[in-house]
């Protein structure tokens, strides 16, 4: 144990704080096992933070073992990210990255040591025939007439099955456990089924593969595992887990232990709908800034450090809930908000002329990038006689609660002074397209004033010396709050999940990095998409907005 009380976060550190307490173990092992068949989203998050922070609070080791038994489904692009996305979040494994199928000859040896023992058998059933024999909650199954061969026939049969000499689905190889059980998992659970496929590690050595439930038992007791951790959908199949080991000859036996998996409103967790997005292209990839996927939230502006925060807050327990989008947005604003600069940007502009002012006019005005954070610095940005401002922050008309420019009425310009709208140009359509100010020099920085007047105050950025870029406004993909529990979730779509503005933005930016965040006022927090490579603007992805309005967003 380590020499510092560890603070008992849930209910797994109070199991781990006993088994070290009773010296059944001495030192904490655990593991990450995800399957490569896809990128890791939010919920694989929580899992990384439990089984590494675990090893980490305790000295101990955690291991990334790649779960590499389905071929058909697997390659080594989702390998990489994965491996990517734990190192990003702050993590690293213990040792080398371990996969299931370095251990298949072992695992093979295991099989057959069942079959030895009449404990597994051959089945020639059809995959519908074995569901269909399998049973109900309610109904028991029955025995496959292949269930009673002889551990030699099964032995030769399963050689075969190795050899290639079945087709795939023609053959698998069972546990011989209960058919009666109340648990279907303990219904003589396929333990290896033929997939003809090239393997990414292995590649044409096999063609016969273990399942995750008879593979990943066996791989935690060979490398040492103390406290093998899952969510509850695996509950059952602990049994099948505790079977195994005992039926094999191994010396060690963990335990698992189930906590709930994370459910998000107005997300799906399931990889295999993700996958769906990505092959109907209703998503650009799966690092889409839609896209739960850790990438895509790294790529939409989401830190590391949000990440963690988030799964420290919702916590580890075996109560299944749906967590609020909001409480993932608090997490990335409250660390946004502590730490980016602040810069103004124009994402739906307007023309104002400030004829008052003249032609040439320049003046540089002092601002600070943070208002808590002065180390932060200051910079100068250019107010021109010309400048932009968002559409939204005008009115030809608008009762008093109305704070931003009405024409005919005030409104200052943020570290400025105090405009006034004169008069409106329109296109032939009807077009707002420019609007004409005078304003007050005696009003600069006397923001006392504005009270007494109840005037507002509205950002801007100059005509003449501001950046064009595009905004791109992402949102929820999901316009339900639980779009899994929707027979046709891709009916569900939220149409309105992403929305491309184009305007401009304070020339401060200049030179930004790819990934760079800023909040821009009044606006949200943004980061940058790309730096010129490929487009000749600058392209920023709003991360969050300043504030959580989930109650009000008319678009859900």
């Amino acid at each position: 144990m380590c020499e510092a009380k560890v603070k008992l976060k849930n209910f797994i550190y109070h199991v781990v704080e006993n088994d070290l307490a009773s010296g059944k173990y001495t030192l904490v092992h655990t593991r990450f096992p995800p399957e490569p068949n896809g990128y890791l989203h939010i919920g694989h998050a929580k899992s990384i933070c439990l089984n590494f922070g675990i090893a980490k609070d305790y000295q101990g080791q955690c291991n990334l073992r790649f779960d590499d038994t389905n071929p058909l489904k697997e390659n080594i692009e989702y390998v990489n990210a994965i491996k990517h996305d734990v190192q990003w979040l702050g993590f690293q494994w213990s040792g080398d990255v371990q996969y299931t199928s370095s251990y298949f000859d072992k695992l093979y040896e295991y099989a057959l040591e069942l079959i030895d023992k009449g404990l597994a058998y051959v089945d020639q059933l059809s995959t519908k025939q074995i569901r269909d024999y399998r049973g109900t909650l309610t109904c028991p199954g029955t025995n496959s007439p292949y269930r009673d061969q002889s551990p030699k026939e099964n032995q030769v049969l399963f050689s075969r099955m190795r050899q290639n000499e079945f087709e795939e689905g023609s053959a698998c190889l069972r546990a011989k456990i209960d058919m009666a059980s109340p648990f279907i998992v303990m219904r003589d659970p396929v333990l290896y089924r033929i997939k003809s496929a090239l393997h990414h590690q292995t590649g044409k050595k096999w063609c016969i593969y273990p399942t995750y439930d008879f593979s990943h038992c066996i791989c935690d007791a060979m490398e040492g595992i103390t406290h093998s951790l899952c969510t509850l959908e695996f509950q059952d199949n602990r049994r099948l887990y505790d079977w195994i080991l005992k039926n094999i000859t191994i010396e060690a036996h963990p335990r698992q232990y189930e906590f709930s998996r994370l459910n998000l409103e107005y997300v799906i967790l399931s990889k295999r709908k993700l996958n769906v997005l990505v092959k109907e292209k209703i998503v650009e990839s799966w690092d889409d800034p839609r896209m739960p996927t850790i990438s895509g939230l790294r790529r939409r502006g989401y830190t590391a450090e949000s990440i963690r925060e988030f799964c420290s807050r919702i916590g580890v327990t075996k109560q299944d809930n749906q967590i609020q989008i909001s409480a993932l947005e608090a997490c990335i604003r409250k660390d946004l908000n502590d730490r980016v600069p602040r810069v103004m940007a124009v994402i739906d502009p307007i023309l104002v002329i400030i004829e008052s002012l003249p032609i040439g006019y320049e003046k540089e005005i002092v601002m600070q990038n943070h208002p808590k954070r002065p180390d932060m610095g200051k910079r100068l940005v250019l107010l021109t006689r010309e400048i932009y401002i968002d559409q939204a922050d005008f009115r030809e008309e608008a009762r008093c609660q109305y704070k931003r420019l009405v024409l005919g009425k005030e409104v200052r310009l943020r570290n400025a002074f105090i405009i006034k709208a004169n008069r409106i140009e329109k296109d032939s359509l009807g077009k707002i397209t420019k609007i004409f100010c005078s304003h007050d020099e005696s009003t600069f920085f006397k923001y006392f004033l504005d009270k007494k007047k109840g005037i507002g105050v509205i950002h801007w950025v100059s005509a003449t010396c501001s950046l064009a870029a595009e905004f791109r406004l992402y949102d929820q993909l999901f316009k339900v709050k639980n779009p899994e529990g929707v027979t046709d979730f891709l009916s569900m779509l939220n149409p309105n999940s992403l929305i491309i503005r184009r305007g401009f933005v304070e020339s401060e930016v200049l030179g930004c990095t790819i990934g760079q965040s800023f909040q821009f006022e009044r606006e949200g927090y943004f980061c940058v998409n790309n730096c010129y490579a490929s487009s000749p603007h600058l392209i920023f992805n709003r991360i969050v907005r300043l504030r959580d309005n989930w109650e009000t967003k008319s678009n859900i």
